[in-house]
């Protein structure tokens, strides 16, 4: 994966969530050089948003580190890459994982929360991770196209959830326990054409920072990853053609991420081994932009 020199063909999606069997070329959730080593093994996880993109890539590698995973999805626009993410689960899961499991849910509100935190603690008995990764985003030329409706369901579904998730599955959670919130580069250097998206973002940043200095105390860590522009089914269902075409070229590696660069961020803020000094803390996965904050 080196830099600069990439381009992907012409595409876009007209719905969302965006629908990663029909992107070209087919996102990287794997790679086989990447080698787990048991980190979380014996563990169970949580992954909102966990079908395609970055949560796909983020439940496969916690499964081949020995997780049970459970991740959710969006009945109806999502179920083809729910099921192709169950299979990978599958055949990477450790002999003494349970199966993983895949939980419809709109988690904008907050009783979906809470039956996605029940569903998962019913089948699995706790909640060592949450990873709070599910979004949303649009482009808007202007902020007087962004009307309250679409407002309150971005922000519904990028902050509201972790609010509603994080309540939820704390009563689940003991010490060692790891939640991960998702933000995005676009937090610290802004983004004109997603105010709405770029916002929650931001929120989530506080958010991180805030919620971990209230859970210190008992020993679970709340940490954040920051991708950059990463090659998710985000990408066609936000933006024109042109701009998916020359994705990702505006960073120094001149060129968009792919998932499995960013899910080792997530095995390393989940496993205490290898973090368990890191709280209230953002990794940059971004192809080398520059954040001072």
């Amino acid at each position: 994966m080196a830099s600069g020199g990439q381009e992907f063909p012409p595409q876009k999606q007209e719905t969302q969530p965006g629908k990663e069997h029909a992107m070209n070329p087919t996102p990287q959730a794997t790679n086989e050089e990447y080698k787990p080593a048991n980190k979380l093994q014996g563990k169970v996880a949580l992954v909102t948003g966990g079908d395609s993109g970055i949560g796909r890539a983020v439940c496969h590698c916690f499964a081949l580190e020995g997780a049970t995973v459970a991740f959710t999805y969006v009945k109806g626009h999502e179920e083809r890459d729910a099921k192709d993410t169950l299979g990978m689960l599958m055949k990477a899961k450790h002999a003494d994982a349970k199966d993983p499991m895949a939980i419809p849910a709109d988690l904008g509100y907050d009783e979906n929360c809470n039956r996605v935190v029940e569903e998962v603690v019913k089948n699995y008995g706790r909640i060592d991770i949450l990873v709070n990764n599910a979004a949303e985003q649009h482009e808007a030329n202007s902020i007087e196209e962004i009307d309250e409706s679409r407002l309150e369901r971005v922000f519904r579904t990028n902050i509201f959830s972790y609010f509603f998730m994080a309540r939820h599955a704390l009563k689940h959670m003991k010490e060692g326990s790891s939640i991960i919130n998702t933000t995005s580069v676009n937090a610290y250097k802004g983004h004109a054409k997603l105010l709405d998206y770029t916002s929650t973002k931001g929120a989530i940043v506080a958010f991180t920072r805030a919620l971990a200095l209230q859970l210190v105390n008992k020993g679970i860590r709340v940490n954040g990853v920051a991708p950059g522009p990463i090659w998710t089914p985000l990408i066609p269902a936000s933006f024109t053609e042109e701009e998916t075409v020359n994705f990702g070229k505006q960073v120094p590696m001149q060129r968009a991420g792919q998932p499995i660069e960013v899910a080792p961020s997530y095995v390393f803020l989940a496993c205490n081994v290898d973090s368990s000094y890191i709280t209230g803390q953002v990794l940059h996965p971004n192809g080398g932009t520059i954040v001072n904050a």
